[in-house]
């Protein structure tokens, strides 16, 4: 009977540790995140007031609100605004986006950068830019500015598709999709290649500067249709973190726990492909931030999707943030290609995350 008391008690108080612990993870996490989300905020205020011309951050602030020199506020408000938003929704938008598709294809290497749904938008915009715009042109009709974006966005999709269709239905396994990424990034980029050997100085200008990525490019309209794109997808993935954390286990451990691996895998690859198309679409090539912001997130807060989603998402707007803060302060006042920026911290951490592959 004693006996029994005492190994009730020492259950007891083992549960209990474990609970205390747990609550100590979490309070770390919400800690972590918050401390995020303050940089994010920082690097927003900074982003307001450096450009090509200095703005002390207390007027570019009072300028936030209409307060201020009438120049000061047009900078602010006008130019330096837009490209804060853009920044915080794309960059939030495909950070989200890189850490979905890492947990349904249960691949670390997972974005889209690396499942060919970037490179499917750059050949969309690559054939508006020099086979159909032309083409309305010459007929007359009104083109709007949106229908770069609009072929780029048609570009992504159909690569999403495809990955898609061999998620969903192919015999691969899931590591085996960003080798489907690779063979899709070839297609794309040899079907850009052959259009563009048709086309003039002027035109393949207009393709590159469209692929070197751009913040400034997007309008408010197109801002609003990102986040509006983006809340629906994000309010889908934190629907379903807690299948997201079974997944972690593996595809028959999750499924032990009553997850439909089959529907949740295709569901995620979908909705992950559509965030991230939409972003593309209007911000041009910028790779590796769905890559870079969930490793970093990880480190910070755990594998837990239930801290791990909103992790990424801030880390993903404070990265975009950074490096197009980089872009326009390295050089000033000549602004570099967001992409390249980006490519510079994300192709250093993809050689480390193969190189320890490779170790394990």
């Amino acid at each position: 009977m004693a006996a029994a008391r005492l190994q009730a008690e020492g259950e007891l108080g083992c549960a209990e540790r474990l609970g205390a612990a747990a609550r100590r993870s979490e309070r770390r996490c919400t800690a972590s995140i918050a401390a995020i989300t303050i940089g994010m905020v920082l690097a927003a205020m900074f982003s307001l007031s450096f450009g090509a011309s200095h703005i002390d951050l207390p007027t570019s602030a009072a300028a936030l609100f209409g307060i201020g020199s009438a120049q000061d506020v047009a900078s602010v408000r006008s130019i330096r605004l837009p490209r804060v938003a853009c920044a915080i929704v794309s960059g939030a938008g495909l950070a989200l986006a890189g850490a979905a598709l890492q947990s349904v294809l249960e691949n670390p290497l997972a974005s889209s950068s690396t499942v060919g749904i970037s490179q499917g938008a750059a050949f969309g915009a690559t054939f508006a830019i020099l086979v159909a715009l032309p083409a309305f042109a010459g007929s007359g009709a009104s083109v709007g500015m949106g229908a770069t974006a609009l072929f780029a966005f048609a570009g992504a999709m159909a690569s999403s598709l495809v990955v898609l269709l061999f998620s969903r239905f192919g015999s691969m396994r899931p590591e085996s999709i960003v080798l489907v990424g690779v063979a899709l990034s070839a297609l794309w980029a040899g079907a850009s290649t052959i259009i563009q050997y048709f086309a003039n100085d002027v035109e393949l200008t207009k393709v590159l500067f469209w692929q070197f990525g751009d913040l400034g490019r997007a309008t408010w309209s197109q801002i609003g249709f990102m986040a509006l794109v983006g809340a629906g997808c994000s309010a889908y993935f934190f629907a379903n973190r807690w299948s997201y954390n079974a997944l972690q286990n593996g595809a028959h451990a999750a499924a032990g726990l009553g997850v439909d691996v089959g529907k949740t895998r295709a569901a995620g690859v979908a909705v992950a492909s559509l965030m991230a198309a939409s972003m593309v679409s209007f911000v041009g090539l910028i790779n590796f931030i769905g890559l870079i912001a969930p490793h970093i997130a990880r480190r910070m807060v755990g594998n837990d999707y239930r801290f791990l989603l909103p992790a990424s998402l801030v880390l993903g707007s404070t990265i975009m943030l950074l490096s197009d803060l980089a872009a326009r302060m390295v050089l000033s006042p000549v602004i570099l290609p967001i992409g390249a920026i980006t490519s510079f911290l994300g192709a250093p951490l993809f050689l480390y995350l193969l190189y320890r592959g490779y170790r394990r």
